[in-house]
């Protein structure tokens, strides 16, 4: 029994932010929320590239079923990297990843950050994801309860995310076994930041229509403030026999469907191959025109103006060789051997070339070292500084005699007054984004420190009891 997804998606940038930083993909085969992060721009591109070079995945997937999507997630990541490496200015972009892929009778499920994945399966509605938050990892450690956790000061902070600050960031994967009719919500915590689980279950369960779903759960989201975009991707599970429902869905917030567009001509795909971001675009157009889907947030925006980063360039080469034929012309009547003896016979000889092209790959090189250490000046960790938390700028890596961080600030805290698995991740180095977000870790830590201290418990006199003393680094936490 073959399967594939029906589907719906809608979005909205809220009734605070200018723009919207969510991206969101829904096909056949294929579900993805991305919410970006880092600014007015850097956001944007984070999630639209990511979800524009993860759509390819939307079809019939037979080979390496289990790495497939994760693997995709890793190249996306290094494609951010390398595209903040190029322009400095969108250092410390991200964005979250939550992302479904049907394989036969399966689900393959990719996570990493914040946004969140909810299954409503045998008339149990529950949360698949895990937030990759500092609360939440507060929260798992025992040291928070889960209904503390909803007013926490710092419960946006996310520990893991796909972005410049991780070359290898560790996602959330699973298989879940599907059947006919269950659905899944995959939303931005732009939802779930001001709309109780038991309002968005009761949604998902009383609407029939998947784009009623959508559009519900966002306009209850208005109704409730919406102080961050939000963005929601509903699908079902169905017999390819009776999916014809599943053709492409209109988002009354702004989703697109089906495109109808006519496929490019191959001088627009040559240029797309060469680099062109417009010619790019058409590419993506063209691939998208061939399946049902719905695309929206800035992954839309960046299809209907033409303005494809930078990185998906890569995606559109692959896409375009494809299409066509990577063949070298050779002259009319002659094919097969002679005919590329022919052509190799009257390639001019270039003496110059090769020391040119070494020349060019040392220049290159050479500004990939320095854009590269200009990034890593921008970053920031907290660490370890002859026993006491400190804060660093730059990476925790060296390269070869070359530092690549130095000391910003040591702090009072000293490392014994935390515990032992904490002692070893500041050892091993926290990431920030920047320097608030290592700041507030450390503040986090000073309350870990002084929870940490015990109770001075005064001895009876005549008890025969000793005092409590505390250890001596209680005094230099306490308040």
């Amino acid at each position: 029994m073959a399967l594939t997804l029906r589907f719906a998606a809608a979005t909205d940038v809220g009734r605070i932010r200018s723009n919207n930083q969510d991206s969101a993909y829904a096909g056949r085969y294929l579900a993805v929320v991305a919410d970006g992060m880092g600014g007015h721009v850097g956001g944007d591109v984070a999630s639209a590239s990511t979800v524009l070079d993860l759509v390819h995945l939307d079809q019939e997937t037979t080979q390496d079923i289990e790495t497939v999507l994760p693997d995709e997630i890793q190249t996306a990541n290094s494609i951010l990297n390398e595209l903040v490496s190029a322009n400095p200015k969108l250092s410390g972009m991200g964005t979250t990843v939550t992302a479904l892929l049907l394989t036969g009778g399966v689900f393959q499920y990719a996570h990493i950050g914040d946004s969140r994945a909810y299954r409503l399966k045998n008339g149990e509605f529950e949360q698949i994801s895990r937030d990759h938050t500092f609360v939440q990892r507060l929260v798992d450690e025992g040291r928070l309860r889960p209904e503390e956790a909803e007013h926490h000061p710092h419960k946006n902070v996310l520990m893991r995310v796909l972005g410049d600050s991780d070359a290898s960031p560790e996602l959330d994967i699973a298989q879940y076994p599907v059947t006919p009719g269950e659905r899944w919500l995959l939303c931005s915590d732009g939802l779930n930041a001001v709309v109780p689980d038991a309002i968005t279950e009761q949604i998902v369960r009383g609407t029939a229509s998947l784009q009623e779903t959508a559009d519900d759960l966002v306009a209850v989201t208005l109704a409730n403030g919406a102080p961050d975009n939000v963005t929601v991707v509903v699908i079902e599970v169905a017999d390819e026999d009776d999916a014809g429902a599943a053709s492409a869905s209109f988002s009354s917030t702004g989703g697109a469907g089906q495109a109808t567009e006519a496929a490019p001509d191959t001088g627009i795909l040559q240029i797309a191959r060469e680099g062109d971001v417009a010619a790019s675009a058409a590419v993506i157009r063209h691939e998208l025109s061939h399946r049902p889907h719905v695309l929206v947030g800035s992954a839309l925006l960046a299809t209907q103006t033409g303005h494809i980063p930078m990185v998906t360039t890569r995606s559109a080469e692959k896409r375009a060789a494809a299409i066509l034929t990577h063949k070298a012309a050779v002259p009319a009547g002659q094919s097969g051997p002679e005919a590329e003896s022919t052509f190799q016979a009257k390639a001019p000889s270039r003496p110059w070339l090769i020391p040119a092209f070494l020349g060019l790959m040392g220049l290159i090189l050479a500004t990939v070292l320095w854009f590269g250490y200009a990034w890593t000046q921008t970053q920031y960790y907290v660490g370890n500084n002859a026993g006491r938390v400190a804060i660093f700028n730059g990476v925790s890596q060296d390269l070869g005699p070359i530092r690549l961080s130095r000391l910003d600030q040591t702090t009072d805290i000293p490392l014994e007054a935390l515990p032992a698995y904490t002692q070893q991740r500041i050892k091993s180095s926290l990431p920030a984004r920047d320097l608030e977000h290592a700041q507030d870790i450390v503040t986090e830590l000073l309350t870990t420190a002084r929870q940490n201290c015990p109770v001075v418990v005064p001895a009876e006199p005549g008890s025969g009891i000793s005092p409590t003393v505390p250890p001596s680094y209680c005094s230099e936490v306490s308040p």
